[in-house]
């Protein structure tokens, strides 16, 4: 029950902002790791594109983003050296967007660090208290939460 002292509105701030700061955490090492340009959104992309590589149309399906929106971050990402552009060898009139070399290692290192992030959080807040608050997620959450298309639903 929503109380004064905690109305029902600070439930969404306080995870967005545990959100934010697991991210700007991630984004931090990974810069230190040897990927600055990194953003956000660019790990959404990467996980959108799969190991298999999509289409520039699939990947803006998946993401909740216009065609012509997924082909600028595409765009972006290419020139970064974590995409790239090749004939689809099922079909010559398509092109797939594939995670390059750089990709792959920044999503595993993205993956190492939320892992240590995860323990940052174990060591202050207790690994049962942590363990707890994802099996709480868990049971009022929908089964298919890893949805790709955050950037899609926070658009307009």
């Amino acid at each position: 029950m929503a109380t004064p002292d905690r109305p029902g509105f600070a439930l969404p701030l306080l995870l967005l902002a545990g959100f934010r700061t697991l991210i700007d955490d991630l984004h931090a090492e990974l810069a230190r790791q040897g990927h600055p340009e990194l953003r956000p959104l660019h790990g959404f992309v990467l996980q959108a594109v799969g190991t298999a590589g999509t289409t520039a149309s699939d990947l803006g399906h998946r993401l909740g983003v216009s065609k012509q929106a997924a082909g600028k971050t595409v765009d972006r990402l290419v020139a970064l050296g974590y995409l790239e552009r090749t004939d689809d060898p099922r079909d010559a009139r398509r092109k797939l967007v594939r995670t390059t070399p750089r990709g792959l290692d920044g999503l595993r290192r993205s993956a190492v660090i939320f892992d240590d992030l995860r323990d940052r959080w174990c060591a202050t807040l207790g690994a049962d208290r942590v363990a707890a608050l994802e099996d709480d997620l868990r049971r009022v959450t929908a089964a298919d939460v890893f949805r790709l298309d955050v950037p899609g639903w926070f658009g307009t």
